[in-house]
């Protein structure tokens, strides 16, 4: 025999195992999903039913549950987040109200020499006025 001819009937008889395989597995799935009659179709389907209901119901408890966590969680933090924005605000306004008044202090001095030194330079030109009418005096005579 040739190899083509070994070829071919290879070919048949893979075709024809292959097909008997897929009868039998098709046969099997068809009995596993045949169908019922009604009455057991109907009460099956109760069954479920009654099940996902159960099921909805506890989901539906898990929710609220949850929810209610999570709502006093919410509570708790932001009653704690407001509370300390109030107290770092106070923080805050304090820092500032004392850099406020540093400054003012530190202006205050400032302004306080200042004027201090502008007293002290008029009384040097008021003595220097008085020497100079003395002088000026004193030479008229």
């Amino acid at each position: 025999m040739s190899q083509q001819q070994q070829h071919q009937n290879g070919s048949g008889k893979d075709f024809v195992l292959g097909s008997l395989i897929g009868g039998l597995v098709g046969a099997a799935v068809a009995l596993l999903f045949a169908p019922k009659s009604g009455r057991e179709l109907r009460e099956d389907i109760n069954t479920s039913s009654n099940e996902w209901r159960e099921r909805a119901g506890e989901w539906k408890d898990v929710a609220y549950e949850k929810s209610g966590e999570w709502k006093n969680k919410a509570v708790e933090s932001s009653s704690q987040l407001s509370k300390n924005v109030s107290e770092k605000s106070q923080q805050f306004s304090g820092v500032v109200k004392d850099k406020v008044k540093n400054f003012r202090t530190s202006e205050e001095d400032e302004a306080e020499k200042a004027a201090q030194e502008v007293a002290e330079a008029i009384e040097e030109a008021a003595q220097e006025l008085e020497k100079q009418q003395d002088s000026t005096t004193s030479s008229n005579l």
